[in-house]
């Protein structure tokens, strides 16, 4: 195999030696440049860019933006002193691949670049995947032959074998789960733990003890030591559902996992290490959440190595056929179902509808109509959908009620839904299909909360 070309930009000359000794011995070949400016001249033949932020000249941040303009698959690590972490975080908001806090060790330095040469190849090999992945239409009970599907089923295969974090975004009811139990299964640790862990679950004053565990005496009622998930899913995987829903003192927590590998139990001053494979999942907009100050930059940055956006259903409407065909398949024997298929009404019932509620909320209509169901062919009678279709409005029909903005609609709609929640904001927010989480923020937005 041939050897990887790795460039260190610093212009302290004693560090550029010692890491291009270190590089040499770990088997790399070693450019070195002292300035961005000799950074750029000889940058294309490098595999990745180990730099300094601080620079005579131009400075760091400028050489990352003039080589991923270059080359937007360049896979750059920035190095920084600990002053400038918002400057490392800037970098990484800008393409860098990971960064490195001075001083570090070099088996940290070694550690970081293995992990980012594993995204580098991931990035490089994506596109030869999806064609050789170009008649795969299911993976471990997903169905999907729209182009979309295809190309997060590409990403699954490639990401499962590395040890690279995964952060999959989609709306509740899109399959997030059995992606997360695909990259898991196609791991070299499918036959270590798989441990879910359902963030938006658990209560905040138990979530540390829940995700960490703790020793005897800890708090009133721990009359003995117990481990925490992690430790469940130590040389396995640890699956966060709802990332999103995990509160800032939590966040730094996670963070430590993510980087160090190591924790410490609830009322224990003995640091534990840890080997496990964290897949994150979340159905809000962290972005949003960054804006907010709800969730941490520098946690998302290390959550997002590879992000798995899966399409909702409504936006791969080809697929429900298939998807239909899947569940009768399945279902069928299990509700003593003499059903084999479904007519063309039925069918373009199906197609018209716009399914807020995903492939689950499709599950549940087809496995309905089957305990429903007398025929061997589900019509459109048997396909019982609690929304009703859709229909599309009239050209010229207003979407918001006269003399109503957009603003005092939204407002309208959350009162509306405390009042028939009675007031129980997770109520509430089932029925707006939001996070407790989001309804608290928008209600503090209009000083309701």
């Amino acid at each position: 195999m041939q050897k990887k070309r790795i460039l260190v930009v610093d212009d302290e000359e004693k560090l550029r030696r010692v890491i291009e000794l270190h590089l040499t011995s770990a088997g790399f070949e070693v450019d070195k440049a002292a300035t961005a400016e000799e950074a750029l001249r000889i940058a294309d033949r490098a595999d990745l860019v180990l730099t300094d932020l601080r620079l005579p000249g131009m400075d760091g941040l400028e050489l990352l933006s003039l080589l991923r303009r270059q080359n937007a698959q360049a896979t750059v690590i920035v190095m920084t002193a600990f002053g400038t972490v918002e400057n490392a975080v800037e970098a990484m908001k800008l393409g860098a691949t990971d960064f490195l806090l001075k001083p570090f060790s070099l088996d940290q330095l070694t550690a970081v670049m293995h992990k980012a040469l594993e995204v580098h190849n991931l990035r490089a090999e994506n596109r030869e995947l999806r064609e050789e992945l170009g008649r795969r239409y299911e993976i471990d009970n997903m169905i999907g032959r729209s182009a979309a599907m295809q190309e997060v089923f590409a990403t699954v295969m490639r990401a499962a074998p590395t040890r690279a974090t995964v952060l999959i975004c989609g709306e509740s009811g899109v399959g997030k789960d059995l992606i997360a139990r695909a990259i898991h299964h196609y791991s070299p640790r499918r036959g270590r733990p798989f441990v879910k862990i359902n963030c938006s679950a658990i209560p905040e004053n138990l979530m540390e003890s829940e995700l960490f565990g703790f020793e005897k005496g800890a708090f009133t009622g721990a009359i003995q030591a117990k481990p925490g998930k992690f430790e469940q899913a130590d040389t396995g995987t640890a699956f966060l559902d709802e990332i999103g829903d995990v509160p800032p003192s939590i966040q730094v927590k996670l963070l430590r996992i993510l980087q160090e590998r190591e924790f410490e139990r609830l009322g224990s001053n003995k640091t534990r290490q840890i080997d496990v494979r964290v897949v994150a999942a979340t159905n809000q907009d962290l972005r949003a959440a960054l804006e907010q100050g709800t969730f941490r930059e520098d946690l998302y940055y290390r959550l997002n190595v590879v992000p798995l956006n899966i399409p909702p259903l409504r936006a791969r409407k080809e697929d429900i056929p298939f998807l239909v065909e899947h569940f009768i398949r399945r279902l069928a024997p299990e509700c003593g179902s003499p059903v084999e298929s479904v007519t063309s009404a039925a069918m373009q019932k199906l197609l018209d509808y716009h399914w807020p509620g995903n492939v689950r909320e499709l599950q549940n209509v087809i496995e309905r109509g089957l305990v429903l169901c007398t025929g061997v062919r589900l019509d459109a009678g048997d396909i019982r959908i609690e929304g009703g279709v859709r229909t599309p409005r009239a050209e010229g029909v207003p979407f918001l009620p006269d003399g109503m903005t957009l603003e005092e609609y939204e407002q309208h709609v959350l009162r509306e839904a405390l009042r028939r929640a009675e007031g129980n904001k997770s109520q509430a927010a089932r029925l707006l299909g939001l996070t407790r989480n989001a309804l608290r923020y928008r209600l503090a937005q209009i000083g309701l909360d």
